[in-house]
């Protein structure tokens, strides 16, 4: 069970998945995804995409129809495309040429669920020409944007809205598909591959680390425990953790935090305090500190903005990566 116990908007995301693996192994049906419309657009859609595949079930080559940038809200798989093998994690950005094909399998854990935006290849073009993007530029050259900081403030928008929203809620959603279209096309430019697969081993030991890290992000991880866990040294554990999800363990605890934190800060009126105790920081300077960092504004700054339409992120725009 993925259900996050210390929040309640991460919970209703995690639930959804929940019930429908639940659903699965009680009728003892094959796994399958299941998809449900949430908005459409001018040339773009989004849906809430759940899969409820596990290692026993086989994985089928599929092709892109439109541009796909998928986000992973819970869950885990493994993505194959022509750039390789990678594997998806919350907080990540799965992405998708019109026209290529692909393979997503679930060869270590069960089910996952995704935000999916499609966009007519048109569209996608001029909203990457409108965000600075040069002509021939203009597809993804890698496959997965890793949950770095500069996704953050999208990630939690979305999530946010996918756990709360309710028709109609279309301009929320055509805000979000511009906003992570033009910073997907920047941030697949910068994305390198590593130059070996890690083996099967190595990917499901990093697997049952995120998902035990997904399950309560709040608890008090340390290296060394999620590096007795997998049975690895701590320098082993360290390299081999980066290597396969882009970032390092303490970057993913950290940024899985976060977004817990703006998620409740978007939708509750909680004291920031309260809120700090809450996801796991011991002292609220710290908290302040870190949530700046990572969405560009204080808690309270943060609050004030997502509460007022047309105001989300939009200062956020010219982040940079880290």
């Amino acid at each position: 069970m993925l259900r996050h116990l210390n929040d309640p908007v991460l919970g209703k995301i995690a639930s959804g998945l929940d019930a429908a693996l639940s659903h699965r192994q009680s009728s003892g049906s094959v796994g399958h995804v299941a998809s449900t419309r949430l908005a459409r657009g001018d040339g773009w859609s989004v849906d809430d995409v759940i899969c409820t595949s596990g290692p026993a079930d086989r994985s089928f080559e599929e092709g892109h129809g439109t541009v796909s940038i998928a986000i992973v809200a819970a869950g885990s798989f493994q993505y194959r495309s022509r750039f390789g093998r990678e594997v998806m994690t919350p907080g990540s950005l799965l992405l998708g040429n019109a026209g290529d094909s692909f393979e997503c399998s679930h060869d270590h854990a069960a089910g996952d669920r995704c935000i999916a935006f499609h966009y007519a290849p048109d569209v996608f073009e001029r909203l990457a020409a409108d965000a600075g993007v040069k002509r021939g530029e203009r597809t993804f050259r890698a496959s997965r944007v890793p949950p770095i900081r500069a996704l953050s403030p999208h990630v939690a928008r979305a999530s946010v809205a996918l756990a709360t929203s309710a028709p109609p809620a279309t301009s929320v959603w055509d805000a979000i598909a511009i906003q992570i279209a033009a910073r997907a096309i920047r941030l697949s430019a910068t994305e390198t591959k590593s130059p070996s697969a890690p083996s099967s081993a190595a990917v499901a030991r990093v697997t049952e680390s995120v998902r035990s890290i997904e399950r309560s992000a709040v608890e008090p991880w340390t290296l060394e425990q999620l590096a007795r866990d997998a049975g690895h040294s701590l320098f082993h554990y360290l390299r081999t953790f980066r290597r396969i999800t882009g970032v390092t363990p303490h970057q993913f605890i950290l940024r899985a935090r976060l977004r817990v934190a703006a998620m409740r800060l978007a939708t509750e009126d909680s004291k920031v305090i309260d809120i700090a105790f809450g996801v796991g920081f011991e002292d609220v300077s710290n908290f302040n500190r870190s949530f700046r960092l990572e969405f560009g504004v204080a808690p309270m700054e943060y609050r004030r903005r997502v509460a007022t339409p047309g105001l989300i992120h939009s200062s956020l725009s010219g982040r940079t990566c880290t």
